[in-house]
């Protein structure tokens, strides 16, 4: 049994006394190696807990290393990582599962895919500690991005610090600050984690729950600080909602709450309009049809193009009607607001409800309790949610923004014995505390947590 930092200079040890080199290298080049060792076996690491077929990917290309230095790892060169790489490959302890290529005329390309070998993951499992909790984020790094289209990809582009991206990467520090005192998880039976993760892994628009992925980052889109702005990357975004009831903070129950016809809101709102009473989505072909609605006007909104045809994901079936028929019938439900639509005003929307989630985050990491965001909801101890802390929360931000009132709707997250068993969903915190076996993997990370925070 050794530690991940023991590992980590075992295997720096065992790539040096296998390369030969006509001189040693100076003390700085050695720490950047060992940093190399370090970056990739993280990466590794995390990756042995997700799927035994989940890839880790590495950038050959030397000019990345040195381009957008603001989002760089200065820590990282292209040198050492080549190095650490090969000599990986070298020890048996990775093999490339697919080897990479750029296309310089379409300027198009896919980064070298690796995976720990049998003897990596047999290294691994003797190790004690789990990723979510020895690893600690790097809380420094920039946490601002800002993207834009370059010949129709979506890259990221460098930028000028003002007061606004100074004061947003602090405010963020903050919250991931707080994010990183707790473990939040997924209480789900070892072999439902399991089926999940492959579920995940087959998803071209997800991949498998890497638990450790606590930080957040803000990701402004089309060159602008006031388009987009969201925030990603936080494990629990990428869970499909049907789980996210089996979401814990510090091994307890959660609730989330989310804004209530949020977008409508703000969109009148911004142009001095009234939404009134009746539901922004339900008015336009009734209740039963209310989310098939939703998805389209939030389409609308995002164009910027008239959308001729129909959205690729969304499914007319159950409607009866054309999709011609249904977005008139949304220009006809929101009149106000007609000339609003296939104008990309989303972008902005997004940049808006940005501004809402910073502050009802920052509002509980003050409290030291991180409020996790999924875009216009969060999620967080039960609580603050049955206290309608979390609720007021979130009409006050909303309020200060907009100047007006906003429902909030609330889900009460209980744990259930069994997932597929909706008879047994009021387990008490003796049964939280005190696990059945299925549950095993859950726990030990709840072990472990508990040991960790019991050390310092």
């Amino acid at each position: 049994m050794h530690s991940f930092n023991e590992l980590c200079k075992k295997i720096s040890h065992e790539i040096d006394s296998k390369d030969i080199r006509s001189r040693s290298r100076t003390e700085k080049e050695q720490k950047r190696f060992d940093y190399a060792v370090t970056h990739q076996l993280i990466e590794l690491w995390k990756k042995h807990f997700t799927h035994h077929d989940h890839e880790s990917s590495i950038q050959k290309n030397k000019n990345y290393y040195s381009s957008l230095q603001i989002y760089r790892d200065p820590n990282l060169t292209y040198r050492m990582a080549m190095q650490v790489f090969e000599g990986l490959q070298k020890l048996n302890l990775i093999t490339v599962t697919k080897e990479g290529h750029y296309d310089r005329i379409k300027l198009e390309g896919n980064l070298t895919r690796y995976k720990a070998t049998h003897e990596l993951s047999e290294l691994f499992n003797q190790i004690e500690g789990h990723p979510a909790i020895s690893l600690k984020p790097h809380l420094d790094i920039n946490t601002i991005l800002l993207r834009d289209k370059v010949e129709g990809r979506r890259l990221l582009v460098s930028y000028e610090d003002d007061d606004d991206t100074n004061n947003w990467r602090k405010n963020l520090k903050d919250i991931n600050s707080c994010f990183a005192r707790y473990i939040i998880d997924l209480r789900l039976k070892d072999t439902e984690f399991t089926s999940l993760q492959e579920r995940l892994l087959n998803d071209d628009d997800r991949e498998p729950i890497d638990l450790s992925k606590k930080a957040l980052v803000r990701i402004f889109i089309n060159n602008s600080f006031k388009q987009g702005g969201r925030f990603y990357r936080g494990w629990w975004q990428n869970v499909p909602s049907e789980f996210r009831p089996y979401i814990t903070i510090n091994s307890k129950m959660t609730q989330e709450c989310d804004y209530s016809q949020l977008n409508p809101n703000m969109i009148y709102a911004l142009h001095n309009h009234e939404l009134g009473s009746e539901d922004a989505y339900s008015r336009v072909l009734g209740p039963e049809h209310r989310d098939v609605v939703k998805e389209a006007f939030n389409a609308m909104l995002q164009s910027n193009t008239e959308l001729k045809s129909k959205p690729s994901k969304l499914n007319l079936d159950e409607i009866g009607m054309s999709w011609t028929e249904l977005r008139q019938s949304i220009l006809n439900a929101h009149k106000p607001i007609k000339d609003l639509f296939f104008t990309g005003i989303g972008n902005r929307l997004q940049f808006e409800d940005s501004i809402l989630a910073e502050d009802v985050m920052l509002h509980f990491s003050k409290m030291d309790y991180p409020a996790l965001p999924v875009h216009d909801s969060f999620i967080i101890h039960h609580a603050f949610g049955s206290s309608g802390e979390l609720e007021e929360a979130m009409r006050r931000a909303y309020y200060n923004r907009n100047g007006k009132d906003i429902g909030v709707s609330n889900e009460i997250i209980i744990y259930q014995t069994d997932n597929k068993n909706n008879n047994k969903s009021d387990e008490t915190f003796d049964d939280i505390l005190n696990p059945e076996p299925e549950y095993s993997q859950w726990s030990n990370r709840d072990d472990l947590w508990k040991k960790e925070k019991n050390s310092i």
